[in-house]
């Protein structure tokens, strides 16, 4: 898989695309989510700075290898709503994972299924991978809903998997193959 080379990928009406300085506020307002900061590696602090180096960090990504981190944007504003990534952790074993989230003033547009239903399609197609992976709390009905709309299937519930805001949590654990 050449990891060098990050693409722009059609997830109609949006599209992913590499972060750039322009997305600061969706950072910002990610940040002062209670949800997001916890399970994820974007900053608490809401801070301009903050913000920069969470983005630094996605571009980086690509850079050491570790994945590809797309910024969701909608394809007429090119604003960005989110973030979705395909993390290669585990390519050794022909698993790649999937991690989103959607700001929460774009939430229930459909952006995290069709930033899921693109990426999983262009994961899927890269050598190596053959299976994708994402974790979702059991609570987060948008999420899993989201999962189940672009194809993903639940597996089972992950007991005490993951520590989250200094507690152990469960998570629903979906997959998504390549069709045969």
């Amino acid at each position: 898989m050449n990891t060098l080379v990050q693409p722009v990928l059609v997830a109609s009406p949006y599209r992913l695309r590499p972060f750039t300085a322009a997305d600061v506020p969706v950072v910002q307002e990610a940040s002062s989510d209670p949800l997001i900061p916890p399970i994820t590696t974007v900053p608490a602090s809401g801070s301009h700075q903050a913000a920069l180096a969470f983005i630094e960090r996605q571009q980086q990504r690509l850079v050491d290898g570790t994945g590809h981190s797309f910024a969701i944007a909608d394809s007429s504003s090119d604003q960005a709503v989110g973030q979705i990534g395909l993390w290669l952790k585990n390519l050794s074993q022909g698993r790649a994972s999937i991690g989103y989230w959607v700001a929460p003033a774009h939430r229930g547009k459909g952006a995290a299924s069709s930033a899921l239903g693109a990426l999983a399609a262009w994961g899927l197609a890269q050598p190596g991978i053959h299976r994708l992976e994402l974790y979702v709390e059991p609570w987060n009905e948008g999420s899993w809903r989201a999962a189940e709309r672009s194809g993903f299937a639940r597996e089972g519930t992950m007991r005490s998997w993951l520590e989250i805001g200094g507690q152990r949590k469960d998570m629903y654990m979906y997959s998504r193959l390549p069709a045969h």
